[in-house]
């Protein structure tokens, strides 16, 4: 073997031990999502620079994964631009992302760059050439079914990627069997009720059931999350979601006005 491939060989060694060290996440930037117990077991949020897995059967709950990793996205990307990466197949099972729809969710649509790919194996290596590009807020990778090319090695490739450059690799999993893979976090996710919260208004606030089901460096949960599409970010569901009037500037409040009313 010669000396370049020697240290070729060197370095990749020295890439993966960082990568598998248990102290490595302590390395890792963090931005939190807004939900006080899911960021506590993230350690103050979710990594930046590594690949976090979102699964969900097909369906209603694809889009609700859909809506949690466009969230996870728009905390993650800073402003910068995101490059979503899908297959052909799975357009046809969910049809075209709707621009309206992601800006409603408060992602903006002007950001994102869709990329087509025909088959799994393209989709792969756009992702991992995307992922080298450190302008870039996040690359958004979706696959749909049970696939054996999306392996360890696979999950290796991208992780190492995002870790280079420091770019997060969201990878959707839609009507599949988690694998093992170098991936730093696993979410499964479900739809959630939304109370309406006015009797004018269709819908309320997005929820979701996001579990957490892998976390390389922590330990695991489960919550209600409630997207708030105008600040961007995750919160607990609120105790009462029917708006409260506030009291008037120009009024007594109505506890100290019967207090004095009785001691007059």
């Amino acid at each position: 073997m010669t000396g370049a491939r020697m240290d070729t060989l060197a370095r990749l060694r020295g890439r993966i031990a960082r990568l598998e060290a248990a102290n490595g996440a302590h390395d890792l930037r963090r931005v939190a999502l807004g939900h006080d117990e899911a960021d506590a077991v993230l350690q103050g949020g979710l990594a930046t620079g590594a690949l976090h897995e979102v699964f969900a059967e097909a369906g209603r709950q694809a889009a609700a994964a859909t809506g949690f990793v466009c969230g996870l996205a728009a905390r993650v990307a800073a402003r910068r631009p995101l490059i979503w990466i899908r297959q052909d197949f799975a357009e046809r099972e969910a049809g075209a992302l709707s621009m309206s729809g992601l800006a409603e969710l408060g992602l903006d649509p002007r950001r994102l760059v869709v990329v087509r790919a025909p088959d799994l194996d393209h989709a792969l290596r756009t992702a991992a050439d995307a992922l080298a590009c450190d302008a870039l807020g996040g690359v958004m990778l979706e696959v749909w079914g049970e696939t054996q090319k999306l392996d360890l090695v696979a999950s290796r490739k991208l992780t190492l990627a995002a870790q280079e450059s420091g770019v997060t690799a969201l990878l959707l999993r839609v009507a599949a069997t988690p694998e093992p893979s170098t991936a730093e976090t696993r979410w499964m996710v479900r739809t959630a009720p939304s109370p309406v919260v006015a009797p004018w208004m269709a819908w309320g606030a997005p929820r979701l059931d996001a579990e957490l089901i892998r976390n390389r460096h922590g330990q695991t949960g489960r919550w209600i999350m409630e997207w708030m599409p105008d600040a961007c970010r995750f919160s607990e569901p609120a105790a009462d979601p029917q708006p409260v009037a506030a009291a008037p500037a120009h009024r007594a409040h109505q506890a100290t006005a019967g207090v004095d009313r009785r001691s007059a």
